[in-house]
């Protein structure tokens, strides 16, 4: 197997364990979320997995990262002021911190306890499945930058 098989067949097997039909776009999104260690907009991803597919169209992105997100293989995260960014989906409730200078995005760790990571007071008869929490601030370059060191 060469090293442009090997993600390819991780993908398949991804897919397939979610109860995915396999298509090109489908590996190719998901290769390309996979691959990243940021959390990257549906642009960015289109462009990647057309260096595998060739051409896909913007909704043809969309309605696979919406199935992808579904099946649980890719998580979605919507930060106001940004566009809407796609990570591989690890199940962890991680939040994430934005710098206001840059926007780049990291993950944080679950801040306390257990996912949702959070103890809101709703009734019991609320299902609270997860939290979403963006800590905002600036990152250890826009820092050193604002401050002249």
């Amino acid at each position: 197997m060469t090293s442009a098989e090997e993600p390819m067949a991780v993908a398949v097997t991804r897919l397939r364990t979610a109860g995915m039909r396999v298509t090109a776009p489908r590996m190719a999104l998901l290769m390309a979320v996979s691959d990243s260690a940021e959390h990257l907009d549906a642009d960015t991803l289109r462009d990647r997995a057309q260096q595998i597919t060739g051409h896909l169209s913007l909704q043809a992105t969309y309605n696979v990262l919406r199935a992808l997100t579904d099946a649980g293989l890719v998580r979605c995260t919507q930060i106001p002021g940004h566009p809407t960014r796609y990570e591989t989906e690890r199940h962890d409730n991680h939040h994430h911190f934005v710098c206001r200078r840059c926007g780049a995005i990291c993950d944080v760790e679950c801040a306390v306890g257990a996912a949702p990571c959070m103890e809101p007071r709703l009734p019991e008869e609320y299902d609270i499945q997860e939290a979403a929490v963006t800590f905002w601030g600036f990152c250890p370059d826009c820092r050193a930058a604002a401050t002249g060191s």
